[in-house]
């Protein structure tokens, strides 16, 4: 009989205790649990791990678990989960205001919502969660921020230990998207980076390797076709259903540009148009006048039931 080869999973272990003599790729943090740190947690406790998140009150944890509930609810209707598989995920996720409870995460991620953000570029308020994260965890616990442009060596510049940040980005319009973007920075170490390549991975996605760069290559390329899309509409050279068709039917995307920049949320994709302009200069990212007419209304997309589209209390577009 053939030897049957057993390849120790402790391999694949993020980092190790040695105190304790067990791995400890088993609990992340998640700072800010809105749309973007609702899908992070999901993902992670749907693959095996532990996840404590951290939101400025009660009410927002409780707002949040129940948002994970329903999209497993959704899992469990349309895609075969079962229920005893839903508590199972569910009771892995723990909400918390104190960041101390996040001190034995090997990893925890930065994913504050853009509405609790101030200044310009948000980059103050994420740099001040980065000090924070930095006082309670272990040493060589990895921070990183899911920002898209942000860049990361300026968010960590000021860090004691900035080779432990690097930047990654979950897709949240398409959740199960097999595909992460993962950027090194100029402190970042191989093997912060390495460890973080494991992590994707282990939650079963590709990594994309992307040079550091404001809205790198997912928020570059969809702003501008966005920006595009808003003028040919404006040129009346076709309706905004027609638009969304041709390139969801014709070109293969999910969504098509307007139904995209909704689920999104039209004030994030702004702030994102803000900052690439900053960064660049470029006026290909300075927002369309209709993107900024419907963010003054405060039709900001499905999260307000009105963007491009009108919608339900379930998110569904409301047909005219």
């Amino acid at each position: 009989m053939a030897e049957i080869l057993v390849e120790p999973i402790e391999g694949y272990a993020l980092s190790k205790n040695k105190k304790k003599g067990t791995t400890l790729f088993s609990k992340i943090g998640v700072v800010g649990c809105g749309k973007e740190g609702q899908s992070i947690a999901r993902i992670a406790s749907w693959h095996g791990l532990e996840v404590v998140f951290l939101e400025l009150s009660d009410s927002k944890i409780e707002m949040a678990l129940a948002n994970i509930g329903k999209e497993l609810d959704n899992r469990i209707e349309n895609w075969g989960l079962t229920p005893a598989e839903k508590k199972a995920i569910m009771s892995r996720i723990k909400g918390t205001v104190d960041y101390k409870d996040l001190a034995d995460c090997d990893f925890v991620i930065e994913a504050i919502r853009s509405d609790d953000m101030t200044g310009a570029r948000s980059i103050d308020a994420r740099k001040e969660v980065f000090r924070k994260i930095e006082s309670i965890v272990r040493e060589d616990t990895i921070i990183a921020t899911n920002s898209t442009t942000i860049i990361i060596t300026e968010l960590a510049s000021e860090m004691k230990k900035p080779e432990r940040c690097i930047s990654l980005h979950f897709f949240v319009t398409s959740p199960e998207a097999r595909i992460i973007e993962v950027v090194k920075g100029l402190y970042t170490s191989e093997e912060a980076y390495s460890k973080v390549c494991t992590f994707v991975k282990l939650i079963n996605r590709d990594v994309i390797p992307v040079e550091e760069s404001a809205g790198l290559i997912s928020v570059r390329l969809f702003v501008t076709l966005l920006n595009e899309a808003c003028q040919v509409l404006m040129e009346g050279i076709a309706s905004l259903n027609d638009i969304d068709k041709t390139m969801n039917v014709g070109l293969g995307m999910r969504f098509g540009p307007f139904r995209t920049a909704d689920i999104i949320g039209l004030s994030k994709i702004m702030k994102w148009m803000d900052n690439l302009y900053e960064e660049f200069g470029n006026s290909k990212y300075k927002p369309s006048p209709l993107i900024k007419r419907l963010v003054r209304a405060k039709h900001l997309g499905v999260r307000t039931g009105e963007g491009f589209y009108k919608y339900d209390e379930n998110g569904k577009v409301i047909s005219e």
